[in-house]
């Protein structure tokens, strides 16, 4: 334990303690939709440090240096590639979307496809982002083992806890900025680092290609080509359908700061991605025998950096796990409030209901992801690979929904309960041949939306920008 890394570490969680506390007062959020869009008036860095922030989370600082450290730096360009390349459709619908300024996904499918996709569609949104929210608390917890005393166990409390506060506090406002001060730890920490690792320990960039074991110098890293599709897929389809891109893109002010937004979060995710595959690999060179999901960790945490910049590393790992928690919890209790409790309700919800209902919403969602993560673990690898579930069902409907007028509610129905079963069937038979599930299911997908849509009748309503949310097809 290092005591510089405790002192960066306890001065983060600090700031963000300050920040939450700050916008959870009154004036910031005196309505529902401040707590959701936070009032449409976030600046433009703010919206693409938030949008970088929430996309980027364990499962690159963790899972993208396992992938790098195992496969090499070529061939995690295949598997971080979904990023970007998603990014690029969301610029090309970033308008549409924020045109539309739907609470939810599902409520968007409602318009469109009817209650019951609505209802398809909250299920598993709400599935899959409770097992994210657990995954990010599990991760979480156990930096904080690496940097102090406290187990991971104890640390997964912290991390809860600090989550959960920031998400209840004030919504999207206190979100946003802890966000954007995140990407801004965790972008410097990784440009910082990187010249370091390949520059000191290492010799430079010459010595690093040639240490490097002779598969990960390879474009596949030992790899087939459909076994790197496979890894392509998943985040390419969850960044498409990702119910929080959709929410702070209806949080901008227009279309245009929507859009410049949405290239800003290209750009960034660059400072990031790259990064963590050159020094995910070059933790191999380093320390071949440690665990993978511990790569870019443990350069930190072992000294190969100085130890002010070890810390502000750990620290931007740690920040990125807490934002995306924070916005997947905010995002999976708006599916409680608007596709539930508000979308059901004989009554119209005030304002002060919904502010009082999401949050409890946001707590309730806290106690159980952290209840599977700690006492369930089976359950959650059920949901970890749920948001192939997600992906897979979700987007090709939301797709349809603003690029497809032909469309239909039997397709859609149809596109989302088979990608569904058949990415979970083929996960319990443990993927058969060692084929990716979504190789399986999306194919599934497509086609059940397709030949659904064209064997109904096309669709007579207009599309979700025109319709009202709550209409039934």
């Amino acid at each position: 334990m290092q005591t510089v890394h405790v002192v960066i570490l306890v001065a983060y969680l600090l700031l963000m303690v300050v920040i939450g506390a700050l916008f959870s007062r009154r004036r910031h959020v005196q309505t529902g939709d401040d707590f959701m869009f936070a009032g449409k008036s976030l600046p433009r860095p703010v919206l693409i440090g938030t949008l970088l922030a929430t996309w980027v989370g364990s499962g690159t600082i963790i899972g993208g240096a396992n992938f790098a450290y195992t496969y090499g730096p070529l061939a995690s360009i295949f598997f971080l590639a979904g990023t970007p390349v998603g990014i690029i459709v969301l610029y090309l619908l970033a308008s549409k979307v924020q045109k539309a300024s739907k609470y939810t996904v599902p409520e968007l499918l409602e318009a469109r496809f009817g209650l019951t996709a609505r209802v398809v569609a909250a299920a598993i949104t709400l599935l899959a982002y409770t097992g994210i929210t657990a995954y990010q608390f599990t991760g979480g917890g156990y930096i904080i083992s690496l940097i102090t005393p406290l187990s991971d166990k104890e640390g997964a409390v912290l991390v809860a806890v600090l989550v959960t506060f920031l998400a209840i506090g004030g919504g999207l406002f206190s979100v946003a900025w802890t966000d954007f001060i995140s990407a801004v730890i965790i972008v410097s920490g990784l440009l910082i680092a990187l010249p370091m690792v390949i520059g000191g320990d290492i010799g430079g960039l010459g010595d690093y290609w040639s240490q490097l074991p002779e598969t990960s110098r390879s474009l596949t890293g030992g790899l087939s080509a459909l076994e790197l599709v496979g890894y392509f897929l998943p985040l390419f389809l969850l960044i498409l359908a990702d119910q929080n891109m959709y929410q702070r893109l209806a949080a901008a002010k227009d279309s245009g700061t929507a859009k410049s937004s949405t290239a800003g979060f290209f750009f960034s995710s660059f400072l990031v991605t790259v990064p963590v595959a050159i020094l995910g690999s070059a933790a191999v060179i380093l320390m071949p025998r440690i665990e993978p999901d511990t790569a870019i960790l443990s350069l930190a945490s072992e000294l190969y950096l100085p130890v002010v910049i070890g810390g502000l590393l750990l620290a931007g790992a740690l920040a990125f796990i807490v934002t995306t928690g924070s916005s997947f919890l905010l995002s999976g209790a708006g599916n409680i409030v608007y596709d539930g409790v508000r979308r059901f309700s004989k009554e119209d919800l005030g304002d002060k209901q919904r502010l009082r209902i999401h949050r409890l919403s946001i707590l309730g969602i806290a106690v159980v992801a952290y209840v599977l993560g700690r006492f369930f673990p089976v359950v959650l690898e059920l949901q970890l690979y749920s948001y192939t579930v997600y992906g897979v069902a979700i987007a090709p409907a939301v797709l349809a929904v603003l690029l497809w007028p032909r469309a239909t509610k039997v397709g859609a129905l149809s596109s989302m309960l088979l990608g569904a079963v058949v990415t979970i069937v083929w996960e319990q038979l443990g993927s058969p041949g060692g084929v990716n599930s979504v190789l399986v299911s999306l194919p599934v997908s497509l086609v059940a939306l397709v030949v659904g849509s064209l064997l109904s009748p096309p669709p007579t309503k207009p599309g979700p920008i025109e319709a009202p949310a709550s209409s039934e097809a």
